[in-house]
């Protein structure tokens, strides 16, 4: 099993396993792409040619946003026998032996069943998803066309499957979706992801720790605002769908946001939770970003003190409005790119920093370490699987050394 891109990616994978050991056999590669750059469907390319390079006799399967998208394109690459949309990737029936070859009937994103999901690759920290799909046209964005409308999870079924999850021994579980913040607005009563949050932790009592993957800055309601102040299971990190810190280019995407807003709800949060740790997703080198509009991102990383970045060269999307405005050259692209994350190190060190002396509670992921609920990480001797509290007695450009409280 290859995977790319998003958590959710990581979830439906786990989905896909299960069928595929099931009824597809040993013999069967399965590559789950990402369509969000260039370079994501890049490496899936070459890991299915390195794949048939080292297992020519194997089949491959093609699945993901990319197959969605362009299936035939996938469907010529050496070795593959069948491509897959993101509706039947998740049927059972698609991975069954004498299932037909080539280029399925690649349909529209179907409605959102309920996946029950107990293992996810050796991590120790479990992924549920609660939503689908996303009804907004940023002008960047290919995902709309893979992934379909918001479409939600019913919320008991996301509680059953988090009930099993912490009875099967899980701490940490991690809601994931492709625009989390849009969760309820296609269910009945239209309840928002604050008051589907606060639900299921009074329906779980017994889960210790609650994520939330990243959230639209301009969607997040008074009830996550105020479980966010007063919840210490939902944990102090919030990351935000950022992408620019420029007005003009905000408006270009067609982002809901403008840089006052993203200054304000960072503010919000730290006045609600103090420590909390915020991360954000940057695209660098967007068409018409002059130097003087890539410098109010870069100020607003500064100003802001963003310690978590995810920076992202911009890539055209093939269909997209972007794909058709004045591009910024490559190598600018990645020189941009380049500051933005140095200066998110630069914050992410000064972050580290302010935990030396302070206890922490970590989720370890090796016997190595792990994170802690800022999602830090942290170089710790630990069981894997286990929750454990350390004094952080060091930090570095990595992330913090601690030893057992």
């Amino acid at each position: 099993m290859l995977t790319f891109g998003c958590r959710l990616n990581t979830f439906e994978s786990e989905v896909i396993r299960g069928h595929a050991e099931r009824a597809a056999g040993p013999d069967t590669i399965v590559v789950n792409t990402c369509a969000v750059t260039a370079e994501a469907e890049r490496q899936a390319r070459q890991a299915i040619r390195r794949a048939h390079r080292e297992n020519p006799e194997a089949r491959i399967v093609v699945t993901g946003c990319a197959a969605q998208i362009a299936p035939d394109q996938w469907a010529t690459l050496p070795g593959v026998t069948r491509v897959l949309g993101n509706a039947e990737k998740l049927r059972p029936e698609s991975w069954a032996p004498d299932a037909a070859s080539a280029v399925a009937d690649i349909m529209a994103p179907a409605e959102t069943a309920p996946q029950l999901v107990t293992e996810f690759g050796g991590r120790a920290r479990a992924f549920v998803q609660v939503q689908q799909g996303c009804d907004h046209r940023c002008t960047f964005c290919v995902i709309p066309f893979g992934r379909g409308p918001n479409r939600s999870v019913p919320l008991g079924a996301v509680a059953a499957q988090i009930r099993t999850l912490v009875a099967g021994g899980w701490h940490e579980v991690v809601l994931t979706g492709v625009d989390i913040a849009s969760y309820g607005t296609d269910l009945p009563g239209r309840p928002g992801l604050g008051q589907a949050v606060r639900r299921l932790l009074a329906l779980v009592p017994d889960l210790p720790r609650l994520r939330l993957s990243s959230l639209d800055p301009a969607a997040i309601d008074e009830d996550l605002w105020r479980l966010l102040a007063e919840e210490p299971r939902l944990m102090p990190h919030l990351h935000l769908s950022v992408q620019a810190g420029a007005d003009l280019i905000l408006k270009r995407m067609k982002r809901r946001h403008r840089r006052a807003d993203i200054l304000s709800v960072i503010a919000r949060a730290r006045a609600l939770r103090p420590g909390i740790a915020i991360g954000a997703d940057l695209i660098a080198g967007f068409p018409t970003e002059t130097d003087d509009l890539f410098a109010d991102t870069l100020a607003l990383v500064e100003a802001a003190d963003i310690p978590f970045l995810h920076v992202f060269p911009y890539s055209e999307r093939p269909g997209t409005p972007a794909a058709r405005m004045p591009a910024v050259p490559p190598a600018l692209r990645r020189e941009r790119a380049a500051r933005l994350r140095a200066a998110g190190r630069a914050n992410a060190a000064r972050f580290f920093a302010a935990q030396i002396g302070r206890v922490a509670a970590v989720l370890a992921e090796t016997t190595e370490g792990g994170h802690t609920e800022h999602f830090a990480p942290v170089r710790v001797p630990a069981t894997p699987g286990a929750l454990l509290r350390v004094r952080v007695v060091a930090a570095n450009d990595d992330g913090l050394l601690a030893e057992p409280a």
